[in-house]
């Protein structure tokens, strides 16, 4: 039996890109919740699939030019799980700022902000926190401009440097004018100022 319903649940994963991700809920209809479990974890033991946290499964993509297997990035990750709960996610800190490239440093924790269900996790060796936030700070619509405000949150306004706004300005040039109006409303009156900016210079 089990090796029946395993064979289905690779043959379903076989058929989607790689570099998706599976849970376990996704394969119910091949046969019962822990069936479907248990041959996720036997086709992870074989190494037919990778285990990237509890219940979370891919096929990883292939790099062509080191032969090695990419994992889905982590905020594609955490956004699948919160989609599923149709709650809102956004990234904070080191992680906002490796995002927009203005730190090379990888976060081994990660902190995001949420309106679904505050709980900690691991993905591969990374430590995940989803926190509870406030409507206002979640309102936001611009991808880019999400991200910028939480860096420069990050960052601080006695530590962000002249090179790191212009940085910043740069990146929002990039963002929809009407998001980035919509979404400086809700940046803290420094942080406004350079969204401000970039608005004006994207006009």
């Amino acid at each position: 039996m089990h090796n029946s319903v395993e064979n289905k649940v690779f043959d379903k994963m076989r058929q989607n890109r790689r570099g998706k991700f599976f849970f376990t809920k996704d394969f119910v209809a091949l046969g019962s919740y822990e069936s479907c479990s248990k041959a996720l974890e036997n086709l992870a033991k074989k190494d037919k699939i990778v285990r990237v946290s509890r219940g979370i499964y891919t096929i990883p993509k292939v790099s062509k030019f080191s032969g090695m297997t990419l994992s889905p990035p982590i905020d594609d990750i955490v956004r699948g799980i919160m989609k599923r709960e149709n709650a809102k996610i956004i990234p904070t800190g080191l992680f906002a700022l490796n995002v927009l490239h203005l730190s090379t440093q990888v976060p081994a924790n990660t902190v995001f902000l949420t309106d679904g269900t505050p709980r900690k996790f691991k993905i591969g060796k990374v430590s995940v926190v989803l926190k509870k936030a406030t409507p206002s700070t979640l309102a936001t619509k611009g991808k880019l401009s999400t991200l910028a405000i939480q860096a420069l949150k990050s960052i601080k306004k006695d530590f962000v440097t002249d090179e790191e706004i212009e940085k910043i300005i740069t990146i929002l040039k990039k963002e929809n004018p009407q998001h980035l109006k919509h979404d400086i409303q809700f940046a803290p009156v420094w942080i406004q100022k350079i969204l401000s900016k970039a608005l004006t210079e994207n006009n």
